[in-house]
């Protein structure tokens, strides 16, 4: 890259910074400093929030799936617009009910403190695993333009997130994110244009792509192994946004922080709209970049685009789309940050020792942002070492990760508005054991060469993890609660 390209990323590097210096407040509170004190404009969450979730993802691991594949995986945005929906009428009220710092404060009301605890605990260890694969996701980027070893690209950009995360708090990630999903989005429509552009032309690409089959939305076919057949692909998009944007805190925390619980429904199903465009767009971008003859078969899916946007892009252009990558996948990074502190805070810490100080919870959420920042920056590192030569599109890698336990989450908190027949007890046996079962799933592939029988399980496709892992927590719940019964009534 050229000089000016090189610029251009460090000046985003400080602009960052500066941003949240510029958003802190030296006098603020823990809802200040995690709930942006619940004054966050809804078109501003709404922004906020496609630019967590897909970020980094979305720019670097999408088009290489268009470039091998075709556009099935819009399948799966479309069933996550469904999921919003069903959150927004029947999650989100309940989340407005009196003043809830996070996600999990409702579980207590419902089930008790050791509930709320044991579900908060699941959570850190999902966005944990997760995030630390998008901090490798958004390393890819860095370490191709400046030469480095990714594993010091993973420190580059996990340090400089924790920096800013650390000052400014949520309203510094949320304020940030507008700006990168704009830049990020302008990048790849950039991006798009030129590939076209070097294709000969829209009306080539589309001759083209149609001829390998590559323009194909809608895969009717069923089947429990295919990712993006119709039927998973919806249901299991369904049930996977209404686990990431109903029981996971990353989202709700966003949520939360708006002004009231109508601003937090339009901003989570305008969220939705916005998200199958900008799937739409990048898959797009994937398409064409194949179709000008820069996907070669010998280079892994995820740096297809980042090396298409190093080697064809013209200067300080060039610059700018990397450095929104990167800025974008720090974002999301930061909101992690901000979570998994307050979960730890809010549900954890507080509880624990009586504890609700305003400017005590404060100090000890600081200290717990910087601690999840390393261990995120740690366990980027890790993967690095574990899946960087997998060949598996590192999206798929985070949303199997995440999949794992969202459908205890979620099967916890539709018991909690229920209002069934089961105790806290319950619930946390239908969890933990919903969890354990998932685990086994995920690792039947590698056990089957030891034990054939578990091969069908192994070839289970992620989409269907979290309607498995919400109807066995919902079950097995039932099931213990009944057994309670039966066994007292005797």
């Amino acid at each position: 890259m050229t000089p000016l390209d090189l610029a251009v990323i460090a000046a985003y590097f400080v602009f960052t910074l500066g941003l949240g210096l510029w958003v802190s407040r030296p006098d603020a509170s823990s809802d200040d400093y995690f709930l942006g004190a619940r004054d966050l404009p809804a078109g501003a969450v709404m922004l906020s929030i496609v630019a967590t979730e897909t970020s980094a993802l979305t720019v670097i691991s999408v088009p290489g799936i268009a470039a091998r594949g075709d556009f099935t995986f819009l399948q799966l945005a479309m069933g996550y617009l469904l999921g919003r929906i069903g959150v927004a009428l029947w999650l989100l009220p309940g989340y407005f009910d009196g003043r809830q710092q996070t996600a999990y404060q409702r579980l207590e009301a419902r089930f008790g403190a050791a509930t709320r605890r044991t579900l908060s605990v699941v959570f850190l260890a999902t966005r944990f695993l997760a995030d630390s694969v998008r901090i490798f996701a958004g390393a890819i980027p860095l370490a191709l333009v400046t030469g480095w070893d990714p594993a010091w690209a993973i420190v580059a950009m996990g340090g400089v997130t924790l920096v800013y995360t650390f000052v400014g708090g949520l309203k510094a990630v949320v304020w940030a994110d507008v700006l990168q999903l704009a830049i990020y989005v302008a990048g790849g429509i950039a991006a798009l244009w030129v590939a076209t552009t070097m294709a000969g032309g829209a009306a080539s690409v589309w001759t083209l792509a149609g001829a390998a089959g590559k323009l194909r939305m809608f895969d009717f076919g069923f089947s429990f192994s295919a990712p993006f057949a119709f039927a998973g692909a919806l249901a299991g998009g369904a049930m996977l946004s209404a686990a990431s944007h109903g029981a996971d805190h990353l989202i709700v925390q966003r949520l939360l922080a708006t002004r009231s619980l109508r601003d937090a429904q339009r901003a989570l199903v305008g969220s939705g709209f916005l998200v199958i465009a900008q799937f739409a767009l990048f898959l797009a971008v994937g398409t064409a970049v194949w179709a000008a003859g820069h996907a070669p078969m010998e280079l892994a899916s995820d740096q297809i685009f980042a090396r298409f946007v190093i080697g064809q892009l013209p200067a300080g252009v060039a610059g700018l789309v990397v450095a929104a990558i990167l800025a974008a996948a720090m974002s999301t990074i930061s909101s992690s940050i901000s979570a998994l502190a307050s979960s730890m805070t809010s549900d954890l810490y507080a509880g624990w020792t009586g504890r609700s100080e305003a400017a005590h919870l404060l100090k000890v959420g600081r200290v717990f942002s910087l601690l999840w920042g390393l261990l995120l920056i740690a366990g980027a590192l890790a993967f690095q070492a574990w899946g960087g030569g997998t060949g598996t599109p590192v999206v798929l890698l985070a949303l199997s990760i995440a999949s794992v336990t969202y459908g205890a989450l979620l099967g916890s908190l539709l018991l909690a508005a229920r209002g069934s027949r089961v105790a806290g007890i319950d619930v946390m046996a239908g969890a933990a054991l919903a969890v354990g079962l998932m685990l086994g799933v995920v690792f039947a592939g590698r056990w089957s060469a030891a034990w054939p029988a578990l091969a069908p399980i192994g070839r289970l496709a992620f989409v269907w993890y979290v309607p498995l892992g919400t109807a066995l927590t919902i079950a097995i719940a039932l099931a213990s609660g009944a057994r309670r019964r039966l066994r007292s009534a005797a």
